[in-house]
């Protein structure tokens, strides 16, 4: 989130610049005396307390005690001071994800911090549409208290999906969407009348992490289930490329592998795919195999190796092209990886002559709801953002009440 905000001409531009910036501020800090927040948006005393005070009547700020908190290092001795605090409950942000095998979501508060989720199998490539984003939209219904779809200020979806900036899906070839108004959509299942974002799910799980840990520098992230998606973060910012598709190495070809792509390689399918046909059981699931990998079963471990040696491969070129810092890991064939990082280490090391400096491999904090919290979290940005309906009314109107 960026810490400033520019400041218009107009009374109106000034006021939403203000309110917003005020917003951002307190939500970096977490907790704010008055003092503080007057110094870091510029302002006097009196004209920081117009906005607070604003912020308060609306009901997206409140006053806290300082006693019983660390206290902050410039904070004084003696009594406990009051401090600035966005309400959590003033504001809800739904997330998405509308998976090849599944569909998870997520709810996220005021303060950017999980409410809700819940995810089930969805056979998404043999339904619809509407019938998939339906099904996402009652998921995460039936989990929000009473209330909440009242103070929801935004919904985002995110899909294995090439999506243009307004919204419309060109082109999903696993799971068959193909000039789709994914957005509109979205429009007509959702039960209240809110801003709508939808993103490709690998970049929406990239904007999530980097929401979460607020990185800089070069960050790949690759969201594995049954495709492998890519999506990258420099220095905080998602970068798209030419078209929209950076990030995209599930889809490169690995050479002497008969034309497969990575994803055929590394994905959720070619997984439970070769470890049905190793022990000939047809019903075996993915949390079966990685138990069976985590007991050292040999049939799991001979398939996890190749795994962790097509993996290496792949973040190798990945590494040669971008230099990142860091490479995170989401999704759910994610939790593979730490019983496998070693040979990962290994076969890196073994695929490079030269001793090129190597990126810090993590798994997400919460690889499967990964896409579906960075979905959420996009209309939270949007919310705290000069793009928000919320404050951007005629000069001098007041704040609309968040339990309004």
């Amino acid at each position: 989130m960026n810490d400033t905000v520019s400041i218009g001409s107009s009374p109106r531009r000034i006021r939403q610049n203000n309110i917003v910036a005020a917003l951002q501020t307190i939500y970096a800090h977490r907790s704010l005396s008055r003092a503080d927040l007057a110094r870091k948006l510029g302002m006097n005393r009196s004209s920081s307390g117009e906005i607070v005070a604003e912020l308060t009547e609306g009901g997206f700020v409140q006053e806290s005690d300082e006693s019983g908190k660390q206290r902050l290092e410039h904070s004084r001795a003696g009594r406990p001071g009051i401090m600035l605090e966005l309400v959590p409950d003033a504001a809800f942000f739904v997330g998405i994800e509308i998976g090849v095998e599944h569909i998870s979501a997520a709810v996220v508060d005021l303060s950017a911090e999980v409410r809700a989720c819940r995810k089930i199998a969805f056979d998404t490539p043999s339904s619809t549409v509407e019938e998939a984003v339906a099904q996402g939209v009652e998921l995460i219904i039936g989990a929000m208290a009473k209330g909440m779809i009242g103070r929801c200020k935004g919904l985002g979806i995110s899909a294995p999906a090439h999506i243009r900036p307004d919204g419309i899906v060109t082109l999903a070839p696993i799971i068959g969407w193909r000039e789709v108004s994914l957005k509109e959509v979205g429009r007509s299942a959702f039960p209240a009348t809110v801003p709508i974002a939808v993103e490709n799910d690998a970049n929406a799980f990239a904007i999530g992490d980097s929401y979460r840990h607020g990185v800089s520098g070069v960050t790949l992230f690759l969201l594995m289930e049954t495709g492998v998606g890519g999506g990258i973060m420099i220095d905080g910012k998602l970068f798209r490329g030419g078209h929209g598709l950076a990030g995209e190495i599930g889809h490169t070809l690995v050479p002497g592998s008969g034309g497969q792509k990575f994803e055929q390689l590394i994905g959720r399918e070619v997984l439970i795919r070769q470890y049905r046909e190793a022990i000939g059981r047809k019903h075996v699931d993915l949390q079966e195999f990685l138990g069976d990998v985590h007991d050292r079963v040999p049939a799991a471990v001979n398939i996890a190796e190749t795994w962790s040696r097509h993996l290496a491969y792949a973040l190798l070129q990945a590494c040669r092209l971008l230099d990142p810092d860091r490479i995170v890991l989401g999704g759910s064939v994610a939790s593979l990886y730490p019983m496998v990082a070693a040979r990962v280490a290994v076969h890196m090391s073994e695929g490079q002559s030269i001793p090129f400096p190597t990126p810090d491999i993590v798994v997400d904090d919460d690889a499967e709801f990964g896409s579906a919290f960075g979905a959420a979290c996009m209309l939270h940005q949007r919310f705290l953002s000069l793009e928000s309906e919320e404050f951007g009314g005629e000069d001098g109107a007041p704040i609309q009440s968040a339990t309004s």
